[in-house]
């Protein structure tokens, strides 16, 4: 047959959507959600490269949006470029087909109708969303069968390329001469640690229970939510598991990366004439010298009174905003003194 297959080109939906592989759902949703704005047909009449744009971005969210269809996209992304490269072997095959070889002259092919529709070919074989276009095929024997539940599977891919799996509805993957069978690698699992702020900034440890077993989970000092801590095959069945970290809120601090904020209270007198008071940070208390005439809402920087820095040196600064405390139940005595005192004092109206 004559022809050329089209090349499964590797998506990255990261880059796509401007985030880095480490970012949490929620980023990728705040992500997702600018770029659909901006792209949006409604916002762009007629412009044809924001319309692709628009769907490139709806496709980077269909996957990375979902957790367990994202877990599958970065098991693959070691594999992809060989992948790739076995598909476009697959080209000369001609006609609509295109395929993966294998050991044993074992190939998996699969079809599309050639319909652009709303995502790309490289989502249709991973994730199987236009599965009724899709017709899987082995040719080492005389059957050919179908596969009408989904697109070509990352365990039937990596299969075809001898890098293990076994395609579905098969018992092994082999020639009449090989005969080898692949161990599939088993999937990755995630579990989810909480934390205080306190143990974030020394470090701390969780036990985890997979598979019955407890297993003690080392947190480094830095961590953050959405902090992803991978323990190669300690998951169930083999697999790699994942711990992520969620750090709870704190009542005294408010955490900004490697920077903290807290409020610092101060009576009448301290903003007004001025004090040395004293401010609690994680690593100790610390004074502050307040300048006289200090405002409410005036923020001071303690360098380094921060969190440590995952996986770097150094430590984040803390930000302390001024918030001034006027007296209450003043007596008429008080009440006369402070009428004198501001009579000596001249103020411009600040409004």
């Amino acid at each position: 047959m004559a022809g050329t297959s089209p090349g499964l080109e590797y998506k990255d939906y990261y880059a796509v959507l401007g985030v880095p592989r480490t970012a949490t759902q929620a980023e990728i949703k705040k992500a997702y959600r600018k770029l659909a704005r901006q792209h949006h047909p409604d916002a762009k009449p007629g412009d044809k490269a924001s319309e692709r744009r628009f769907k490139e971005v709806n496709e980077a969210n269909e996957v990375l949006g979902d957790p367990a269809k994202r877990r599958q996209y970065d098991e693959l992304g070691a594999n992809w470029e060989q992948i790739s490269r076995a598909r476009a072997a697959g080209a000369g095959a001609g006609g609509p087909f295109g395929g993966f070889g294998g050991p044993g002259n074992v190939r998996y092919e699969f079809r599309t109708s050639g319909d652009p529709g709303e995502f790309s070919d490289f989502f249709r074989v991973f994730f199987g969303e236009d599965a009724e276009r899709n017709v899987f095929h082995t040719t080492s024997g005389p059957a050919r069968g179908t596969r009408p539940t989904g697109g070509l599977g990352f365990e039937d891919i990596l299969a075809g390329m001898g890098l293990g799996g076994q395609p579905s509805g098969s018992g092994r993957v082999g020639g009449s001469t090989g005969g080898a069978t692949h161990r599939v690698q088993p999937p990755a699992h995630e579990a989810q640690a909480e934390i205080s702020l306190a143990e974030a900034y020394h470090g701390t440890k969780r036990l985890v229970e997979v598979d019955g077993k407890r297993l003690e989970i080392t947190i480094p000092r830095g961590a953050d939510s959405g902090t992803r801590i991978r323990l190669s095959g300690r998951g169930p069945g083999g697999g790699d598991l994942y711990v992520v970290v969620r750090q709870l809120p704190d009542a005294r601090f408010t955490r900004r990366g490697a920077d903290l904020e807290r409020e610092l209270p101060l009576t009448l007198e301290e903003a007004l004439l001025g004090a040395e008071v004293k401010v609690e940070t994680l690593k100790g208390n610390v004074l502050l010298k307040i300048p006289a005439g200090t405002q409410a809402g005036r923020t001071f920087r303690l360098t380094g009174q921060g969190m440590p820095r995952f996986n770097a040196n150094g430590f984040g600064d803390l930000y302390v905003k001024a918030r001034v405390v006027m007296p209450s139940d003043l007596s008429s005595e008080a009440k006369a003194a402070g009428k004198a005192f501001f009579d000596l004092v001249h103020q411009p109206s600040p409004r």
